[in-house]
């Protein structure tokens, strides 16, 4: 396959191996936990790194490989490895390049776990940390110290689809040389490639749009050949935050439809973004793809397109965000993205529980942001479901006040 081949067709042909004995289209699932030496010599020498081969699958498999491979051409990456799950991602790329007396800079919204891992568990070790606006360059270049190694971010973000600019902070990376590690699980490569502008690794959590069928969870760190041959060595065979084959190769499976099951995300989203902005019942759509939006410029340069998630905030309070998605049908109240199934969640007390009222509140995440993953359904069927929760949520707040 040419290198200048399109996307869509990477994300078919990319890192297959061609050299299976069967001939098999689809790529063989090597499940197993080791592989069998032809004598001690040979076992010793891969050991010792002397010649190539597989020894144990922690340590690398043929179908893992393939993954790996793929996602590092999506990228434009040297290298991926596979991981267990897009937090093992996370913490790879985050603990390969932080030591104990290190600090990193983040930005203020983030996956809530993500928060947690850097403000809890990382200080434990002795690695500070700084969250920042993003979008703001002097509080960035403010917040960076003699021991700072590490910036963070993800762009859209989780949950506020705030837009970050990747090329400035690849410029201010280099300046102070910081190692740039972005998590692209919202747009995929399909959307974004962060490389392109001198990003220096990319993280995904693999169970999203990448997989999209809501039934693997896993993980992708891509980077230069160098980079991830230190979080393979320095983490993930100590730590044992790998992916198993079966995973693997569910996202190979997942990977073949990836481009068309974005264009139709991004087309579905677009048009329940537009109906929610029109609705005097919603006091804000958070949606990259309207022109409203303060990120909409990064739309067909930095991004391709917006992607399939959306955050709006509800006129009310916390009993009205959370009245509306009970009563969803077509919408699964679920805390995942990416799936064929349509999914919507409430941050707040949800996946960014991690943060206490008033980090959530400078973080842009309020009680009545809902966060919703457009799925592959009928569009109209998607917003008629839309109305139909609004309407019974009033019904039930109309019958709880006149209970009282």
């Amino acid at each position: 396959m040419k290198d200048t081949a399109d996307i869509a067709t990477k994300v078919i042909h990319a890192g297959k191996n061609d050299n299976d004995q069967y001939g098999s289209l689809a790529t063989p699932l090597y499940q197993t936990s080791t592989f069998i030496f032809d004598n001690a010599e040979q076992g010793a020498k891969r050991f010792a790194g002397e010649t190539q081969g597989y020894i144990y699958s922690r340590l690398g498999n043929p179908t893992t490989r393939e993954l790996e491979l793929k996602l590092a051409s999506l990228e434009n990456m040297e290298d991926a490895a596979a991981t267990a799950t897009g937090m093992a991602a996370v913490s790879a790329a985050l603990l390969a390049n932080l030591s104990a007396g290190d600090h990193l800079i983040a930005c203020k919204a983030l996956y809530g776990c993500s928060y947690a891992f850097i403000k809890h568990q990382l200080s434990r070790f002795g690695v500070s940390a700084s969250f920042v606006d993003m979008s703001n360059k002097d509080e960035i270049e403010a917040a960076v110290r003699p021991n700072t190694k590490v910036i963070f971010l993800e762009t859209p973000i989780n949950p506020t689809m705030e837009v970050i600019d990747l090329q400035m902070i690849a410029d201010i990376s280099r300046q102070h040389q910081l190692i740039s590690i972005v998590d692209n699980t919202f747009l995929t490569p399909i959307l974004q490639q962060p490389q392109k502008y001198g990003i220096d690794i990319v993280v995904h959590s693999a169970t999203k749009y990448l997989n999209g069928h809501g039934d693997v969870v896993a993980g992708i760190v891509c980077g230069s050949a160098s980079m991830i041959e230190h979080i393979k060595s320095a983490v993930l065979k100590d730590f044992g935050g790998t992916i198993s084959p079966h995973d693997a190769w569910l996202i190979i499976r997942g990977l073949k439809t990836l481009a068309i099951r974005i264009e139709r995300h991004c087309a579905s989203a677009q048009r329940v973004a537009e109906f929610l902005q029109q609705q005097p019942w919603v006091k804000t759509v958070y949606y990259p793809g309207l022109a409203s939006h303060p990120g909409h410029g990064y739309v067909g340069s930095q991004m391709k397109a917006s992607g399939g998630v959306i955050a709006f905030e509800l006129e009310g309070d916390i009993k009205t965000a959370e009245q509306f998605i009970n009563h969803t049908q077509l919408f699964s109240l679920a805390v995942s993205l990416g799936d064929a199934e349509s999914l919507i969640q409430h941050p707040a007390s949800m996946t960014h529980s991690a943060y206490d009222q008033h980090e959530r509140q400078a973080a842009g995440i309020s009680d009545t942001l809902i966060r919703m993953s457009v799925g592959l359904e009928c569009v109209d069927d998607l917003i008629e479901d839309l109305i139909d929760a609004y309407q019974q949520s009033t019904i039930t707040s109309i019958r709880s006040v006149s209970n009282q």
